[in-house]
């Protein structure tokens, strides 16, 4: 049978046009349809926006800082107007070099939504219906909202780059790592934020000594949090909106931020009329080569819900390449994989929580929490902290995770160590650099605690 295309994607972002891409530089011809932007959640709604913010929100602090140097300076009110029209400007110039770099690899772009008609076959929003030997599907995720009356007053993290101006005073719901950096970023460009979490603490599912850390830190910093509180009543009221929490706490805000989690975008594609299998989540079931129950049909990225990380479903595209189009069988190893959360002080992680040692067994603690240099020549008390599991048997290092200035840049390179299965002699024999923060992961000698 002769197909359109060799390869048609479904979804413009990151997985999707790496995979596109690399299928066309080999001489296939590709398809792509994006019903939004090209790039994706990552460079128009996500990491990259997110970033520019983290680092604006973080020149008011470091005005304060230089005036303990002896520097005269007041960093002023941040120009919101200024900084949105530059924000957008590069995201217009990312989405463009998305595009552009897409087509001269000879990708054939479809500006519109695409469904699955049958295994081979796509259809386009303009009714259009192209047939291809392999389908990738490459969707993303979207935030959810929880179902209650009046959530539509708030907003999501899609909204966020496109305010009109800065709130006075915002309410963050949800303690996971979006809630907790658009709570730093906010309170760095001066909004009054609150958070209300359900459970006892920020960032589930992290080493609870690091995220402790985080919480301390930001609650230092003037962010109000509030465990074991969701909402429960929400109403616009003259002057913002009242949101009233289960733990008794009612206040009114400018802004309401939904952070609630996030879901696969694969209703509606057509998935299981082909036969594809969805997750309750609506994750797509795929195996370790990224093949659905449908065997023309794969899937990559937030899709299929496994980690949820922009470098993750590249990686994943890849392996999807290699498999397919040059009959390399490659699986994508999830094994060890750096982090990073902007939160402020942000905090960077690689391999097993302290948690999750002390279940796989006997496991040696090494930590450490000083006030960096710079820092504390500035009068802060804020401490960052360095923390290394080791299994005491083998002294490999199982986990690395490091709350401060710097901690994303760190921790990639330690994960490129743990990679390679570093041991703490290893860390040991390593000459320190000094000064920097750096060499506190070669200069923690003895245990903390032992965990059997």
């Amino acid at each position: 049978m002769d197909f359109d295309y060799d390869l048609y994607v479904i979804g413009g972002g990151s997985g999707g046009v790496r995979a596109a891409r690399l299928t066309a530089q080999d001489g296939h011809k590709v398809g792509l349809a994006e019903s939004s932007r090209m790039g994706g959640t990552c460079v128009i709604r996500g990491c990259v926006p997110k970033k520019l913010m983290v680092y604006a929100s973080e020149y008011r602090d470091a005005a304060r800082l230089a005036c303990e140097y002896g520097w005269s300076m007041d960093a002023g009110a941040l120009d919101w107007g200024h900084f949105r029209t530059k924000l957008h400007t590069e995201l217009d110039r990312l989405e463009a070099a998305y595009t552009e770099n897409a087509e001269k690899a000879g990708v054939e772009i479809h500006h519109m939504r695409a469904t699955i008609a049958d295994p081979h076959t796509v259809e386009l929003e303009d009714g259009r219906r192209v047939t291809a030997k392999h389908i990738l599907v490459a969707t993303g995720g979207h935030p959810v909202v929880p179902p209650m009356e009046n959530a539509d007053l708030g907003m999501v993290s899609d909204d966020v780059f496109g305010l009109e101006a800065l709130p006075k005073k915002m309410l963050i719901v949800g303690g996971g790592y979006i809630g907790c950096e658009f709570a730093g970023i906010f309170n760095g460009l001066g909004v009054d934020v609150s958070m209300f979490i359900r459970k006892a603490q920020i960032l589930r599912g992290f080493d609870d000594e690091a995220r402790g850390h985080v919480a301390d830190c930001m609650q230092a910093r003037g962010v109000e949090i509030h465990t074991g509180c969701a909402p429960t009543e929400i109403e616009k009221v003259q002057g913002g909106i009242r949101v009233k929490g289960s733990s008794g706490h009612e206040e009114v805000y400018d802004a309401l931020l939904w952070a609630t989690g996030r879901k696969p975008s694969t209703l509606g594609l057509g998935l299981e009329e082909a036969g594809v299998t969805l997750a309750r989540d609506g994750s797509i079931e795929v195996d370790e080569y990224g093949q659905t129950a449908v065997p023309s049909i794969y899937a990559v990225g937030d899709a299929i819900g496994r980690v949820e990380l922009t470098p993750v479903a590249i990686r994943e595209a890849v392996a999807f390449h290699k498999t397919v189009f040059r009959g390399e069988p490659t699986a994508m190893d999830y094994d060890l994989i750096p982090t990073a959360t902007f939160t402020q002080p942000e905090m960077g992680n690689v391999g097993m929580t302290e948690e999750e040692a002390e279940e796989a067994g006997p496991t040696d603690v090494y930590a450490t929490a000083f006030r960096p240099m710079q820092r504390a020549f500035g009068g802060d008390d804020e401490r960052a902290l360095f923390k290394m599991l080791v299994d005491r048997e083998t002294d490999k290092v199982l986990g690395v995770h490091i709350v401060g200035p710097g901690a994303a840049e760190m921790i990639q390179f330690v994960g490129v160590t743990l990679k390679m299965g570093a041991t703490k002699a290893d860390f040991d024999r390593t000459c320190a650099l000094h000064p920097t923060l750096a060499e506190e992961m070669v200069l923690m000698r003895e245990p903390v605690r032992s965990l059997d």
